[in-house]
């Protein structure tokens, strides 16, 4: 299974650190946000790893390389100045992706969920999603999970935790342009397609100073 790593954010609320530096390179616990998902993956036998480009891509190509040090093989797909969002950058994506399912990880996310479990889950429609508790940015959630594990709209919504496992049909009947994920997710939901799982571990979505701070302290204590 081949994993794409989305790092093509512009970090704007991490500004002004994110005026020289890409967001996933951002140092969290001794080390860039980007490289703990790839220690992670190859720790999970994931070993092909699509990143997505755009923002001072360059220096992640720089800090990455082809993956050797990672234990695993990285092809870049580079999009042009503004980005195509999430879904748009996947779409753009596929063709190294391939017609497999394949895991997508944010790359702006810490969280120490055990990406083995992901890899081998049996995938039961067109996307299974990790789902976190919500947190106080994002106090309204996302999506339920009913008891069938298949996602749905009412009920108790917990918050996407930006990891997944997606099949390159998801986007069969989207065009690519700029694009974000959420209207996918969406149509896919209607039509039942989508499966969930509650994570409880450690998670952050990196995207302020004070979250940044915030997960620094709780990895350093």
């Amino acid at each position: 299974m081949k994993a794409i790593i989305l790092a093509v954010g512009r970090g704007e609320r991490l500004r002004p650190l994110t005026d020289t530096i890409p967001k996933p390179l951002v140092d969290v616990g001794g080390q860039a946000l980007i490289h703990h998902h790839l220690n992670n993956l190859a720790a999970a036998g994931v070993t092909e790893v699509v990143i997505n480009l755009s923002w001072l891509g360059d220096q992640i190509e720089q800090a990455l390389g082809s993956g050797d040090r990672f234990g695993v093989k990285i092809e870049y797909s580079r999009e042009p100045v503004g980005a195509l969002e999430t879904a748009g950058g996947i779409i753009a994506a596929l063709p190294l992706l391939g017609n497999d399912p394949f895991l997508m990880i944010s790359a702006d996310v810490f969280c120490d969920y055990p990406l083995a479990q992901l890899r081998n889950h049996a995938l039961d429609g067109l996307g299974h999603l990790v789902m976190v508790n919500n947190p106080a940015h994002h106090p309204e959630g996302d999506f339920a999970i009913a008891q069938s594990g298949k996602l749905v709209r009412g009920g108790s919504r917990l918050t996407f935790s930006g990891m997944a496992i997606l099949h390159p049909d998801l986007f069969a009947d989207w065009t690519p342009q700029r694009r974000p994920l959420r209207p996918v997710l969406e149509k896919a939901l209607l039509d039942q397609s989508l499966t969930g799982e509650l994570y409880e571990g450690i998670w952050s979505d990196v995207g302020t100073p004070e979250r940044l701070a915030e997960i620094r302290a709780r990895l350093e204590s």
